[in-house]
Protein backbone atom coordinates (compact mmCIF):
# COMPACT_ATOMS: atom_id res chain seq x y z
CA UNK A 1 0.00 0.00 0.00
CA UNK A 2 1.14 3.58 -0.50
CA UNK A 3 -0.74 7.00 0.53
CA UNK A 4 -1.25 9.17 -2.69
CA UNK A 5 0.31 12.75 -2.33
CA UNK A 6 -2.15 15.34 -0.20
CA UNK A 7 -3.23 12.33 1.84
CA UNK A 8 -3.19 13.21 5.74
CA UNK A 9 -1.31 11.03 7.71
CA UNK A 10 -0.14 10.22 11.69
CA UNK A 11 3.69 9.78 12.24
CA UNK A 12 3.22 7.43 14.87
CA UNK A 13 6.41 8.05 16.34
CA UNK A 14 5.35 11.22 18.03
CA UNK A 15 1.66 11.59 16.96
CA UNK A 16 1.58 14.50 14.51
CA UNK A 17 -0.92 14.78 11.56
CA UNK A 18 1.02 15.17 8.32
CA UNK A 19 0.31 15.34 5.16
CA UNK A 20 2.28 13.15 2.42
CA UNK A 21 3.81 15.35 -0.74
CA UNK A 22 5.61 11.95 -2.11
CA UNK A 23 8.30 8.94 -1.47
CA UNK A 24 10.64 6.68 -2.68
CA UNK A 25 11.29 3.41 -1.65
CA UNK A 26 10.19 2.35 2.20
CA UNK A 27 10.39 6.37 2.74
CA UNK A 28 7.37 8.83 2.69
CA UNK A 29 7.95 12.62 2.39
CA UNK A 30 5.80 14.65 4.35
CA UNK A 31 5.38 17.90 5.60
CA UNK A 32 2.81 19.74 8.21
CA UNK A 33 -0.62 20.64 6.73
CA UNK A 34 -0.62 23.69 4.73
CA UNK A 35 3.25 24.22 4.56
CA UNK A 36 6.05 23.70 6.77
CA UNK A 37 9.25 21.88 6.76
CA UNK A 38 9.46 18.79 4.89
CA UNK A 39 10.75 15.78 5.99
CA UNK A 40 11.05 11.74 5.21
CA UNK A 41 9.38 9.03 7.25
CA UNK A 42 9.84 5.39 7.18
CA UNK A 43 6.64 3.88 5.54
CA UNK A 44 5.70 1.70 8.64
CA UNK A 45 5.60 4.72 10.85
CA UNK A 46 2.77 5.88 9.30
CA UNK A 47 -1.19 5.22 9.16
CA UNK A 48 -4.11 6.81 7.46
CA UNK A 49 -5.37 9.69 9.46
CA UNK A 50 -9.11 9.36 10.76
CA UNK A 51 -11.64 11.26 9.01
CA UNK A 52 -12.06 13.18 12.53
CA UNK A 53 -8.68 13.82 12.68
CA UNK A 54 -8.59 15.33 8.94
CA UNK A 55 -11.67 17.48 10.32
CA UNK A 56 -9.60 18.93 13.45
CA UNK A 57 -6.70 19.89 10.66
CA UNK A 58 -9.23 21.56 8.37
CA UNK A 59 -10.80 23.51 11.25
CA UNK A 60 -7.63 24.46 13.25
CA UNK A 61 -7.17 28.22 13.44
CA UNK A 62 -3.18 27.34 14.39
CA UNK A 63 -2.93 25.53 11.44
CA UNK A 64 -3.99 28.06 8.91
CA UNK A 65 -2.60 31.11 10.60
CA UNK A 66 0.69 29.45 10.34
CA UNK A 67 0.61 28.77 7.03
CA UNK A 68 -0.74 32.24 6.26
CA UNK A 69 -3.98 30.96 4.99
CA UNK A 70 -6.54 32.57 7.81
CA UNK A 71 -7.27 35.61 6.15
CA UNK A 72 -6.72 34.66 2.30
CA UNK A 73 -10.20 34.55 0.38
CA UNK A 74 -8.94 33.07 -2.37
CA UNK A 75 -7.80 30.21 0.12
CA UNK A 76 -11.43 28.64 1.12
CA UNK A 77 -12.29 28.32 -2.78
CA UNK A 78 -9.14 26.45 -4.00
CA UNK A 79 -9.59 24.24 -0.83
CA UNK A 80 -13.34 23.40 -1.64
CA UNK A 81 -12.38 22.72 -5.16
CA UNK A 82 -10.06 20.16 -4.03
CA UNK A 83 -12.24 18.43 -1.35
CA UNK A 84 -14.55 18.15 -3.68
CA UNK A 85 -13.05 16.50 -6.06
CA UNK A 86 -11.75 14.52 -3.88
CA UNK A 87 -15.04 13.09 -2.82
CA UNK A 88 -15.82 13.00 -6.31
CA UNK A 89 -13.17 10.51 -6.75
CA UNK A 90 -11.61 12.50 -10.08
CA UNK A 91 -7.88 11.84 -10.21
CA UNK A 92 -7.32 14.31 -13.04
CA UNK A 93 -9.16 17.05 -10.97
CA UNK A 94 -8.10 15.89 -7.84
CA UNK A 95 -4.59 16.71 -8.75
CA UNK A 96 -5.19 20.05 -10.97
CA UNK A 97 -6.74 21.09 -7.57
CA UNK A 98 -4.02 20.00 -5.29
CA UNK A 99 -1.65 21.85 -7.72
CA UNK A 100 -3.64 25.01 -7.93
CA UNK A 101 -4.14 24.80 -3.99
CA UNK A 102 0.11 23.85 -3.75
CA UNK A 103 1.07 26.73 -5.65
CA UNK A 104 -1.38 29.52 -4.00
CA UNK A 105 0.20 28.16 -0.37
CA UNK A 106 3.95 28.81 -2.29
CA UNK A 107 2.79 32.34 -2.82
CA UNK A 108 1.33 32.77 0.80
CA UNK A 109 5.18 31.81 1.58
CA UNK A 110 6.95 33.41 -0.82
CA UNK A 111 5.22 36.82 0.40
CA UNK A 112 6.76 36.04 4.23
CA UNK A 113 3.95 34.27 5.97
CA UNK A 114 5.68 32.32 8.99
CA UNK A 115 5.87 28.52 7.72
Amino acid sequence: MTYRNGAFVVDTRDGRIVQVIGGTGGRVHVRPPGGGTEWDVPFGALRLATSAERAEVRRNPETQQRSGLADCPTCPALKAAWWEAENDGDEAKTGAALVALRRHWRAHMAEGAPA
